[in-house]
């Protein structure tokens, strides 16, 4: 169940990204290349993710806190769920 949640804060993400047009060009390439290994880990059934990809994603929370609300809230949710699952 975790990994269906996980899932589905992932796909949320992407589609937050593609509606959110004034996102940093650079920020936006952080984001994506974290969602992609992410993605990676969890076609390998590699739940133990390295602190990094973790740290990454805390991040961008800060990164985004006050102009992208929507996003952060998604991030955080993502955080949550990995955190749920002893990520």
């Amino acid at each position: 169940m975790p990994t269906h949640q996980l899932q589905q804060h992932i796909a949320q993400l992407q589609q937050q990204l593609i509606a959110t047009p004034s996102l940093d060009r650079a920020h936006r390439e952080d984001l994506e290349a974290l969602i992609a290994e992410l993605q990676l880990q969890l076609q390998q059934e590699s739940l133990a993710l390295d602190s990094n990809l973790v740290d990454g994603f805390n991040l961008a929370v800060e990164r985004f806190e006050v102009e992208h609300p929507t996003l952060t809230g998604t991030l955080r949710n993502l955080l949550q769920t990995l955190a749920n699952m002893g990520i």
